[in-house]
């Protein structure tokens, strides 16, 4: 299931950058069209609030970027947690049921015709089910897809927004990208992926380096193709998800451990995992012993008995 998480969000980030190349049309002169879905519904509405922004309070486009980033981020963070807790009840269960997954895999293994494959594999969904855990370990992109609209108005806001385009941060050309902002978005996210292995299980260890190091790649490639403005997003953003990820992994992942552990306590998983009928070890035949020795033993016993008797 890990492997399947991990290509879900390299797909969805991928997609990200696929909607982004084609969502909103340019003339020959790089001006937009103005007429299109996506700019109507998401750049004109996100151009005037950071605006309005910039007008009412004397801020800067690139704290106002800041601003609305945090905005974004304390929205969706409740949510964010709450699915991290369910993922982490969903791991800690299926620690639980480990022994008879593994117990069914080797059964679908060592299976020789496709009744035994499919049998093994019903019994394998059955543990899942009576137990009550998630196949697909609690995952949820809810969090990921929120952001996207942001992220895809925020690009294009960056990109045609008069005000972006002639705006600086610290320095920073908010129009074009910025090498300084690509090096600290990743490392943020290798910050945020370092945190979330703490508290973690070796064997999940293992699997999660791969996300670890993918993960902030993909933010990097996007960041080093996208205007500063939005390498400014993913900056505040990543900072966040540290925040976000020390809350549920550090401060909340050794209560939640402890909870199932007392809950796995009153009501052990159930068993539904047949065992493998074992086929019995060859008897190993009893050595017989010869009667000549068996004779002699039994005359030795009496002559000494008649020397004692003597």
């Amino acid at each position: 299931m890990t492997k399947f998480k991990n290509w879900l969000l390299g797909s969805g980030l991928l997609g990200i950058l696929v909607l982004l190349s084609g969502c909103v049309r340019s003339d020959k002169n790089g001006n937009p069209d103005t007429s299109g879905m996506v700019y109507r519904m998401l750049v004109v509405p996100l151009e005037n609030f950071l605006n309005w922004m910039v007008q009412n309070f004397n801020w800067s486009y690139g704290l106002a970027i800041i601003v609305l980033t945090i905005i974004v981020r304390l929205i969706i963070m409740p949510l964010g947690i709450n699915q991290s807790k369910k993922s982490m009840i969903q791991s800690e269960k299926m620690q639980s049921i480990k022994p008879q997954i593994d117990a069914a895999q080797a059964k679908v293994k060592a299976a020789t015709t496709q009744e035994e494959q499919m049998e093994a594999q019903r019994e394998m969904q059955a543990v899942y089910k009576e137990n009550n855990v998630s196949m697909m370990g609690g995952m949820g992109c809810l969090p990921l897809l929120i952001q996207m609209p942001i992220f895809s108005a925020l690009y294009y806001t960056a990109r045609f927004s008069e005000g972006i385009q002639h705006s600086t941060f610290l320095g920073i050309d908010l129009a074009k990208p910025s090498y300084l902002l690509v090096v600290v978005v990743g490392v943020a996210y290798l910050l945020q992926g370092y945190i979330s292995l703490i508290g973690v299980p070796e064997e999940q260890k293992k699997t999660m380096r791969s996300m670890m190091i993918a993960s902030p790649l993909m933010i990097v490639f996007m960041s080093f193709t996208s205007p500063a403005g939005v390498a400014l997003y993913w900056v505040v953003g990543g900072i966040f998800s540290c925040i976000q990820t020390f809350i549920t992994n550090v401060l909340m992942r050794p209560r939640i451990k402890a909870q199932i552990q007392e809950d796995l306590k009153q009501n052990p998983p159930k068993q539904v995992v047949k065992e493998p009928i074992k086929k019995a070890e060859p008897v190993q035949p009893k050595q017989v012993s010869q009667p000549k020795n068996k004779n002699k033993n039994a005359a030795g016993g009496r002559n000494a008995g008649k020397q004692q008797r003597k």
